[in-house]
């Protein structure tokens, strides 16, 4: 094994450090003024890899977390290793703070992908899809200044909440960017902070809340492409049919693309019939609207980063921090280890262009990069090496158990959870059958259909 010397040993995340190397942290320390000036048992760089391996852990306190980064070492008979108390751990926090971690997910956010990587392009465009969610954070007084509890006139939520908005590679699910804060503030004014990430040779997807004129103008204006679902009830001028049902029209100033298509899925439970109003910058009529109307689905890969965020490392649990200072610190640390195990697994496929990367399993790559932290292995590269091994323990467990092809989803979203305090959602109405006996279809509609 190879780690750190001294009292630099602790700080590790096993197998990811090789993504979030000793250098890369030193660097943002620098840049943000946040180098310890004396080095004692817990400097900085070594409180950065606590707080990203406590994103690994997030059922763990913060000394069960330390437990877990010095086990390998202990047994390895590495000398001097500190047991640090409670109270130490938590002025290391505050001395740290959050804009170290804050740099770290500026040099790595991105989409992590290769030129040939399957399920990532479309036409040449990087797909990408904004979104938002939510997460609880403690109820402590400080944190209550600045988030507040959530709910309706059926009940409020038992936590604070915090908001999430993010513009994500739908291919590998990696964070473009992200941007959160109380949930006072609207999706769609979170999502103005992402248009600096977008670019020309992109194409956006988002629902319909965020399918109104000015989004729209604002994301055009990027250079993006975009995809947007609308309401259906949206008032859309025919200037021009297309031979595909499609017509152009026009949201403000920007030229769009019309696309209705009515999707029925049938199962043995029943069929189900649903309209979609998409608009598109892509007003080449030589591109089919049921090609868009095919691309549109990608727009659930968001809704699966945020799944393995929230459901995969967090478990459902409420984040730890009780100030304001200390959430900002703990959701850029989790946005962090997320992007170092999604960046682990786009390495593990790139050497394999027949690979979706969706394919790969984020709870295998959790739990092995958990193993490997705890061991203290492959921190960094051998040097002996005659190449560089860019797969890693990670990468090939994944590739030995890749998931099957992704599958269309049959299930009727509901709300189950008993403690919810909203009007229960039932499945009543919605169809729901054996998921390998079914059809979907899709047809355009016309747009002088009513």
């Amino acid at each position: 094994m190879t780690v750190a010397g001294g009292r630099f040993a602790a700080g590790h995340v096993g197998e990811l450090t090789r993504i979030v190397p000793f250098e890369m942290v030193d660097a943002v320390l620098a840049e943000t003024r946040r180098v310890q000036s004396r080095v004692r048992d817990l400097p900085s760089r070594v409180v950065v890899y606590l707080l990203l391996a406590a994103g690994l852990f997030a059922e763990l306190g913060y000394g069960q977390v330390w437990a877990r980064m010095i086990a390998g070492l202990d047994a390895a008979g590495s000398p001097g290793l500190p047991m640090p108390s409670a109270s130490a751990l938590s002025q290391a926090r505050r001395r740290v703070g959050s804009a170290p971690l804050r740099a770290l997910f500026d040099l790595l956010r991105g989409p992590a992908t290769g030129p040939a990587t399957a399920g990532v392009w479309w036409r040449g465009r990087l797909v990408c899809a904004i979104d938002g969610t939510q997460m609880c954070v403690p109820d402590s007084p400080a944190n209550l200044t600045v988030y507040r509890r959530g709910g309706t006139y059926h009940g409020a939520t038992g936590y604070p909440m915090l908001r999430l908005a993010a513009l994500v590679c739908c291919g590998t699910r990696t964070l473009l960017d992200a941007v959160f804060a109380s949930d006072r503030t609207s999706e769609a004014c979170l999502v103005t902070d992402l248009l600096t990430a977008m670019r020309p040779g992109m194409i956006v997807l988002a629902d319909r809340n965020f399918g109104y004129t000015p989004m729209i103008t604002a994301v055009a204006s990027t250079g993006a492409q975009l995809l947007f679902r609308v309401r259906n009830n949206t008032r859309l001028p025919v200037l021009q049919q297309l031979d595909d049902n499609s017509f152009l029209s026009r949201m403000g100033t920007i030229p769009v693309r019309v696309v209705r298509v009515e999707i029925t899925t049938t199962t043995s439970g029943g069929a189900r019939r649903e309209r979609y109003t998409l608009v598109c910058t892509i007003c080449d009529p030589t591109c089919p609207a049921l090609d868009l109307a095919r691309l549109y689905h990608q727009r659930w890969e968001i809704e699966t980063a945020f799944f393995e965020l929230k459901s995969t490392i967090l478990g459902g649990r409420v984040l730890r921090a009780r100030t304001p200072d200390g959430i900002a610190q703990e959701v850029y640390a989790l946005l962090v280890t997320y992007q170092a195990l999604r960046i682990a697994i786009a390495d593990a496929v790139i050497a394999h262009p027949h690979v979706d990367p969706d394919r790969a399993s984020f709870t295998i790559a959790l739990n092995t990069a958990r193993a490997r932290l705890t061991n203290a292995d492959g921190v960094t590269h051998d040097a002996g090496a005659a190449t560089l091994d860019l797969t890693g323990s990670i990468g090939r467990r994944v590739l030995a158990a890749l998931l099957p092809a992704r599958r269309h989803r049959t299930g009727p979203r509901v709300v189950k959870r008993a403690i919810s305090n909203y009007t229960v959602k039932t499945a009543t109405g919605r169809v729901r059958g054996p998921s390998r006996a079914y059809t979907i279809e899709i047809n355009t509609i016309p747009p002088d259909s009513p």
